[in-house]
């Protein structure tokens, strides 16, 4: 009886001090007592977006898709009605859909993506009621990416990959096969199907 008067009066001092103490924890879900978001945070992934010619920089080559270890992910691609006058992307995404209740925020498809085209952003208040409510399409990635990229200031690792006039990729190539290939045995000249023997 007496071992639990004092469980009852400990348990109340511990409420009391509580009360008058000061929260170390953010009143969650009032906007002016939310903690900002480190650069570093990893949120949901969104794709980003190509400012100097108005187009995302996914070109739907599927490498995040085949990596993607929930399979939350499916995308298809179509030809870029810019290329070769505007854009030196041949290809452009066309559909883009991720299931955010199945991703697992790894980060694998910003490291196997080759072109720069899909961050992880500081979204993460995506909660849905639904069950395949959280299915996000190519326009809300791209407005994620978008509004992601502002904030950070982002700009993309590879800028030589991802940007520059088709006319230098197309002239570099005409160069490569205006090229004399010579035998490097007799000096002569070869045939394009030619391989001399080893």
């Amino acid at each position: 009886m007496i071992g639990d008067i004092i469980g009852f009066i400990g348990g109340l001092a511990v409420t009391l001090k509580s009360t008058w103490r000061e929260p170390v924890t953010a009143e969650y879900p009032e906007s002016d007592k939310r903690l900002n978001l480190e650069e570093r945070y990893m949120g949901f992934p969104a794709l980003t977006w190509d400012g100097d010619v108005e187009e995302p920089y996914c070109t739907g080559c599927m490498v995040c898709i085949r990596e993607c270890p929930t399979q939350c992910m499916t995308a298809e691609m179509k030809d870029n009605p810019l290329y070769p006058e505007e854009s030196r992307r041949r290809k452009i995404v066309d559909t883009f859909e991720i299931n955010l209740g199945r991703c697992i925020i790894c980060g694998i498809c910003v490291d196997v993506c080759s072109f720069d085209a899909i961050e992880m952003s500081h979204e993460h208040e995506l909660s849905k009621y639904e069950r395949n409510g959280n299915r996000v399409d190519l326009q809300s990635l791209i407005s994620m990416g978008r509004s992601y990229q502002q904030k950070v200031g982002w700009e993309p690792k590879n800028p030589g990959k991802n940007r520059g006039t088709p006319q230098v990729e197309e002239n570099s190539q005409s160069a490569i096969n205006d090229a004399e290939v010579t035998d490097s045995r007799s000096g002569e000249p070869m045939e394009g199907d030619e391989c001399p023997d080893l």
